[in-house]
């Protein structure tokens, strides 16, 4: 009598996992948690291992035995990164949207505003690539979120963050580099008071 095959491993699960996977399926551990599925020590040894995986069948062994899909869906490490530009116009990234890991906005002489506020955050970092031109450059961030400049060049231009405020345990960071030649950044949190729109 022959030993029967090893079992196969379901295709695409030896692919390599990115940050965006093990946060999601973080977030899904988190959930089942809060739901009684898993207790608080199992919690804590999934999402040990969960930041820990390497492809995406070592994620999906964490989620198997938990209602609901398993890593299908998970967003890929190579997701195509924002880009704004824009010569003289204006864009405003604004609302409800998903936040990607990269984002790049690049303007010559007009106004390109990045509004945070209502935006979905699936990742723990994204990075903010920014050429400024002669233009200006507004970001809107949650108030929470960790905002660290990373070799922002001013040239003639000027490079204000105003959003200064602790940041949140938890909470994502966003790391901003490039620079403005002659134009403006301009970081903040949204505004406390009613009557005016966060991209002003």
């Amino acid at each position: 009598m022959t030993d029967a095959p090893a079992p196969r491993p379901r295709p695409g699960s030896e692919l390599r996992a990115g940050h965006a996977d093990r946060d999601a399926v973080a977030e899904r551990l988190r959930e089942a948690a809060g739901d009684g599925r898993i207790d608080l020590e199992e919690l804590e040894e999934r999402l040990e291992r969960a930041f820990a995986a390497k492809t995406y069948g070592e994620l999906e062994s964490l989620v198997a035995d938990l209602p609901g899909r398993g890593t299908e869906g998970l967003a890929p490490e190579a997701r195509e990164p924002l880009v704004l530009r824009t010569v003289a116009g204006e864009i405003r990234q604004t609302g409800h949207w998903v936040v990607p890991e990269r984002i790049t906005a690049k303007n010559t002489l007009g106004q390109i505003v990045i509004d945070f506020t209502r935006a979905e955050c699936p990742h723990r970092e994204v990075r903010l690539e920014i050429d400024a031109g002669m233009g200006e450059v507004r970001i809107i961030v949650p108030r929470g979120w960790s905002v660290r400049t990373e070799g922002l060049s001013s040239g003639l231009g000027s490079v204000r963050n105003r959003a200064t405020e602790p940041p949140v345990p938890g909470m994502p960071v966003l790391r901003i580099s490039g620079g403005a030649k002659a134009g403006t950044i301009v970081v903040r949190h949204p505004y406390r008071w009613p009557g005016r729109r966060s991209g002003d």
